[in-house]
């Protein structure tokens, strides 16, 4: 298969020192394109800033921004078999980038203006035979969050987390898997090791 992962959290910035972020790590995103690669699949991994070493075989895009990912992920899809889309994308972004460093005030307001879903756009392109899986991370109703989520974005599977899972966190929350079908997997307490091999191998199911 050829299988694009997102992974990492993405920086929207204020001026060239200051930016908007999350403590996304990029393990499971990374984790899923080296098990792909080391099962015979052809993998492009797009990534957000992330501390990890390249993984042989696999070709990596770095990008920054939300924007940025979305550029590059909807070149690739048309491609590509699967889409992974494991990355924290910033919902917001400034709506002007200062050229220079900004001074200290005593007082600031930051206008924010909303990145586009970049699930929801692929979506809209997706192909018969192109399987799109999706991640929800909530801090309230969990699985019905995740299913609306999984719904409105006509995705395949959803990996649906609590807040207790993301960036560096314990990883003691709860973690479903969601399915088109109405199918639904508790997934809780998987390693990340463990969540990437499930999820691929309940991709190569779909594609049968």
């Amino acid at each position: 298969m050829n299988i694009l992962v997102t992974a990492g959290p993405t920086r929207e910035y204020i001026d060239p020192v200051r930016f908007i972020s999350n403590p996304a790590t990029g393990t499971l995103g990374y984790l899923i394109a080296k098990k792909a690669k080391e099962k015979a699949h052809s993998v492009v991994l797009v990534a957000g800033p992330c501390e990890f070493p390249e993984i042989k075989g696999v070709k990596k895009i770095q990008v920054e921004s939300a924007l940025e990912m979305k550029h590059e992920v909807e070149k690739i899809f048309p491609e590509m078999d699967a889409l992974i889309m494991t990355a924290a994308v910033s919902d917001w972004r400034p709506v002007k980038k200062s050229g220079e460093k900004l001074k200290l005030k005593k007082s600031w307001t930051l206008k924010l203006v909303p990145n586009p879903d970049i699930l929801k756009c692929l979506s809209k392109k997706k192909k018969k035979n192109q399987i799109i899986v999706g991640f929800a991370l909530e801090s309230t109703n969990l699985v019905e969050n995740a299913r609306k989520k999984l719904m409105d974005k006509k995705l395949d599977m959803i990996v649906a987390n609590t807040i207790k899972n993301f960036g560096k966190f314990t990883g003691s929350g709860e973690i479903f898997m969601l399915y088109s079908d109405g199918r639904i997997k508790n997934c809780t307490g998987f390693s990340k090791q463990v969540l990437a091999s499930f999820l691929l191998k309940e991709i190569e199911k779909l594609q049968r």
